[in-house]
């Protein structure tokens, strides 16, 4: 479990970093990462790639919430032209 949070706050501050943000907190970045394993393991188990030991769960879940900020980032600008 400990593991998992680690890894969880690593892939949302690198996501954050990524994609040109400042970060956005470390209980975001956390939720961020844990989301984003989620969503990475999703998308790339969907065309055959899997994750393998430390390194692998921190690329998948920095993948999966650089895809999050990336979607909530055309969320927020589509309703801001509307």
């Amino acid at each position: 479990m400990l593991v998992g949070i680690i890894v969880g706050i690593l892939a949302g501050f690198l996501a954050g970093q990524i994609m040109k943000g400042s970060g956005y907190g470390i209980i975001v970045d956390l939720v961020l990462g844990l989301l984003g394993g989620v969503v990475g393991r999703f998308v790339l188990g969907m065309v055959g790639i899997g994750a393998w030991g430390l390194i692998g769960s921190i690329l998948v879940s920095t993948f999966g919430a650089i895809l999050l900020i990336w979607i909530v980032r055309q969320v927020r600008s589509s309703r801001g032209s509307v």
